[in-house]
């Protein structure tokens, strides 16, 4: 049954006329007032018809593109690719033909900012909405966050998840374009191994993301097939109990998708392992915090010691050495996402595409000395 405005006022305790003032935001409403009435929105879930149509089902111009960071190029690629989809040239009169508004919506990677997100576009009733990057792995989140997108899908809003997996329960889809983030992983490694290094460091994102989770899974496969998980772990351990503790304790440090991140992880699996040869980073921006690192103990990339990333951003092949890494059609996911997202191409079959990643050979990566 459609919440309406009256419904809102009485779980409120104030009268209809109070409940449009502070939804509109045209009148000043005492604090405790605005927090009772926002409460009850949240708690009735109630849309607000806007003026784009009088039709309860109608959806508006508005399409919502969240990311985790658009100052990031992996983030900000997808981004814009999706928005010439969305909001791309008309017949050049200045006329509408068939655009949407795309609205980029930064979440700073928080699970409530990005629920608050959905619901504040579920209110506006937008058309579409493209969601990009690893997606939280924690059940009460995912559990709301797929009973929010079947709201917005129930409403008429086309959904799309552009390089993350889909939810266990991802029936309000329309696609869901996935990278091929452990596959990727796993090359990465294997061309290392294949250069002849045994002890390899790993920088990763943060833990609770799927993108560091299928990255690192494919690292670890790696290492398996080639007999080097079980390696001894030396003399100390990650949490500096003295003991022995086992190989991937001291070669694998986790931290966010950024350089300081990747400068400071470093400095720790070097002080953990200094006999790792090479280091792998959870994407380039870390990769370049990696190196930073590396120069300032006073090695050099890749005589002493080499470093690999992941996503091949645009700087990657700039940096010196250029940097070995794993590229992902960032672009040409973000564009397909848009066109997704308007209706301009069909989903793929079962709703749910995996894109290859590339694994392109650069200068900071060689054969480990002696």
């Amino acid at each position: 049954m459609t919440v309406t405005l009256a419904d809102v006022a009485a779980r409120a305790r104030v009268s209809p006329a109070t409940v449009s003032r502070v939804l509109n935001g045209n009148y000043p409403v005492a604090a405790s007032t605005r927090e009772r009435v926002l409460r009850a929105v949240d708690d009735l879930d109630y849309v607000l018809n806007g003026p784009a149509s009088s039709l309860a089902a109608a959806t508006s111009d508005l399409v919502g593109i969240l990311v985790n960071d658009i100052a990031d190029p992996f983030f900000g690629i997808m981004a814009g690719a999706a928005q010439t989809q969305i909001g791309g040239p008309g017949d050049g009169s200045g006329r509408a033909g068939g655009e949407k508004l795309a609205v980029i919506c930064n979440t700073g990677g928080s699970p409530e900012r990005e629920l608050t997100y959905l619901t504040l576009l579920q209110r506006q009733r937008a058309a579409a909405v493209v969601l990009t990057g690893g997606a939280v792995e924690n059940p009460a989140h995912q559990a709301a966050m797929a009973a929010k997108l079947v709201k917005l899908a129930d409403a008429g809003t086309r959904i799309v998840f552009c390089g993350r997996p889909p939810l266990p329960e991802g029936d309000a889809l329309v696609a869901a374009l996935t990278f091929d983030n452990r596959g990727g992983g796993r090359r990465l490694t294997e061309h290392l191994i294949s250069l002849g290094h045994r002890r390899i460091g790993y920088v990763a994102g943060p833990p609770e993301r799927t993108t560091t989770r299928h990255r690192l899974e494919g690292h670890r496969e790696a290492l398996r097939a080639a007999g080097l998980d079980d390696l001894p772990a030396g003399d100390g351990t990650a949490d500096g109990s003295g003991g022995r503790g086992t190989d991937d304790d001291r070669l694998v440090v986790h931290g966010p998708y950024d350089r300081r991140s990747g400068y400071e992880a470093t400095l720790e699996l070097l002080r953990r392992a200094p006999d790792v040869t090479a280091i792998v980073a959870a994407n380039d921006t870390v990769a370049l915090g990696a190196s930073a690192a590396v120069r300032d103990q006073g090695m050099r990339i890749p005589q002493d010691i080499s470093v690999a990333g992941f996503d091949d951003l645009p700087f990657s092949v700039d940096a010196v050495p250029a940097l070995t890494t794993v590229r992902l059609p960032l672009f040409e996911a973000g564009a397909r996402a848009g066109r997704l997202a308007m209706g301009k191409e069909n989903p793929p079959p079962g709703g749910i595409a995996t894109i290859a990643a590339e694994l392109m050979i650069r200068g900071s990566t060689a054969a480990p000395r002696g």
